[in-house]
């Protein structure tokens, strides 16, 4: 591949009009770093952010950090090493660009996802990661009336049975 002929940036070449090799993009041409300009964090966490973040971090998270975001993964549970579990002091109290940025570059064990999750989708993720530290500590006196009602019903409630004809 070291012999073969080609052309570089800067030869002059023939075969175009202008008798040079580098040419000028095609017009509407995308930029390749395009798809992965910075996106602002969102002003509020939506129903539909929190639900792709949801997604996102089934796929991308939930092999190291568990469901809950306890660092309980089901790589953790086969010997690679314990993520920090969302809920932690420090990170409770850390600013949300944080998360943004591990993703983003990785830190320590977690490699960069950066790659692999859009800019978007990160702050996706981020939006979720708060949503799963809020409901660690959420009493059952801080959800709404109905809501609460819904959880005493729940638990009042007999458990189903198995269907019949299940067999193991």
């Amino acid at each position: 591949m070291v012999s073969q002929p080609k052309a570089k940036t800067w030869d002059s070449n023939p075969f175009f009009p202008q008798g040079q090799t580098m040419r000028l993009p095609a017009p509407g041409t995308v930029p390749r770093a395009a798809p992965d300009r910075p996106v602002p964090q969102p002003a509020a966490a939506t129903p539909a952010l929190l639900a792709r973040g949801q997604e996102r971090y089934a796929v991308f998270c939930t092999p190291c950090h568990g469901g809950a975001g306890r660092g309980d993964g089901i790589i953790v549970q086969r010997g690679y090493p314990r993520p920090p579990s969302f809920d932690e002091a420090r990170l409770r109290a850390a600013p949300a660009k944080h998360f943004y940025d591990v993703i983003s570059n990785g830190k320590g064990n977690m490699l960069s996802y950066g790659a692999q999750v859009p800019p978007a989708d990160r702050w996706a993720i981020v939006a979720y990661v708060r949503a799963l530290q809020l409901s660690q500590g959420a009493t059952l006196a801080s959800l709404p009336a109905e809501d609460q009602a819904a959880v005493a019903a729940a638990a009042k409630a007999p458990a189903k049975a198995p269907a019949s004809g299940a067999t193991r």
